[in-house]
């Protein structure tokens, strides 16, 4: 025990060593709590929208009752839709930084909506925002080779590594005391934070213990690299180089060449020319005949299809039924741009396996639902919902209903929890 006792110690004696945990501790908070800021930002966001919506659909309801018109009540009607965060999400805060979680959809089109906020690849080789998932992943593995590069070589250095193999206890048990106390003290530096902040979230407890398994796990990977660099038989320049050269493969070019060879091996689409296809789509539909757009809009819909035929003037349910056409025109697009994009995500994850710094955002992002799988699953969720709302209006439209006051109120509200399903017509 009076071992380990000196051993801290002499931790802590050593200012430059104090002064890295101090910085490791520091730099970890901050994480924390910019990631905490953050996400309370995006949930005052979102708590707000109730009443912005309030305000906005009073002013659509005054000017719809002039005509009591169901198309103008669908054309006008933003409705809303949001994507709330978990309370691990501060952590890592993955493609919440760069994709939408509110999104006010109309019953038009869907795809353009959904896609002129592209959806990106999930940069797994990237840095991203900085959060507590940022400092355990490229900068906690500085510290690692900061208080452990020189353990043997120092001592070799200093003159006193014969000295050690002499003593009656094996020389071994005071390296491993050393590299221990120092693994400690760096876990302690690095977990306690992010501790604090999980509570302050409400994150639960398998979750929790989730995380820390990672962030140890990690910890334990750089410093037995180090342990095993630090046995060469080098000068401790040669062991800090090598050990930085290390971070530099493993953090920053192998996960950015592989970033670059998915992208490469898996073209995908961007978002943006989906919207730009499904809008070409709608607009031509102005320069073919009505019936053209009836008669492909009644295949996909027969339950409207003994609607009272199109006269010669405008008429909404015209208008709607061929934007739902150019949503059936770019269906097949759609769904390999969502394919492409998670191949390219199993190909990252396949990759991870072998660069740890890759795994450990995987699994963070994972653990926190702010990966691609979480922000395809909100677009399903919208998808959802917009067929409840086209649904909706469609009665009104095809069956020649006025829509009065009360029809508001009756318009489906969205709900985060499940994927809508659409209601029978």
């Amino acid at each position: 025990m009076q071992l380990w006792t000196y051993e801290w110690r002499l931790l802590l004696r050593a200012r430059a060593a104090v002064a890295g945990l101090i910085l490791l501790a520091t730099l970890s908070s901050a994480g924390v709590l910019s990631g905490l800021h953050f996400i309370s930002a995006q949930r005052a966001n979102i708590a707000q929208v109730p009443a912005l919506q309030e305000e906005d659909m009073a002013a659509v309801r005054d000017y719809v009752l002039r005509s009591e018109d169901a198309g103008t009540a669908a054309y006008y009607s933003f409705h809303p839709t949001w994507d709330p965060p978990t309370p691990l999400a501060f952590a890592a805060i993955g493609m919440r930084d760069v994709s939408p979680y509110i999104l006010r959809v109309r019953a038009l089109g869907l795809e353009a909506q959904i896609h002129d906020s592209d959806t990106y690849n999930p940069e797994l080789a990237l840095a991203g925002r900085f959060d507590y998932s940022f400092v355990l992943v490229f900068l906690a593995p500085l510290f690692v080779i900061a208080l452990l590069y020189d353990l043997r070589s120092g001592e070799r250095e200093a003159g006193r590594a014969r000295m050690l193999a002499a003593l009656p206890a094996p020389g071994q048990g005071v390296y491993r005391r050393r590299v221990t106390v120092r693994a400690l003290a760096l876990s302690l530096c690095l977990v306690l934070p992010f501790l604090a902040g999980a509570a302050a979230s409400g994150v639960s407890v398998a979750t929790l213990l989730a995380v820390v398994a990672v962030s140890l796990g990690y910890l334990v990977f750089w410093i037995v690299l180090a342990v095993v660099i630090g046995r060469l038989a080098w000068r401790p320049a040669a062991h800090a180089t090598a050990l930085a050269a290390c971070w530099v493969v493993l953090a920053l070019v192998a996960p950015t060449l592989a970033h670059v060879a998915i992208n490469a091996a898996v073209p995908v689409e961007q978002g943006a020319e989906i919207a730009r296809e499904q809008r070409e789509a709608v607009n031509h539909a102005w320069d073919i005949p009505r019936e053209d757009t009836m008669r492909r809009f009644y295949a996909a819909n027969p339950a409207w299809a003994d609607s009272a035929p199109l006269g010669t003037a405008f008429h909404y349910k015209w208008y709607f039924a061929f934007h739902e056409n150019g949503d059936q025109a770019v269906a097949g697009k759609v769904q390999a741009y969502r394919q492409g994009l998670l191949r390219r995500e199993q190909l990252a994850r396949r990759a991870a396996w072998l660069l740890p710094p890759a795994a450990v955002q995987v699994a963070m992002t994972s653990l926190a639902r702010t990966d691609l799988h979480a922000q395809l699953a909100y677009q399903d969720r919208v998808r959802g919902y917009h067929a409840q709302l086209r649904q909706f209006y469609y009665r009104y439209l095809f069956g020649e209903r006025r829509f009065q006051r009360a029809d508001f109120e009756r318009a489906p509200r969205y709900s985060p929890a499940e994927p809508a399903a659409p209601p029978p017509a």
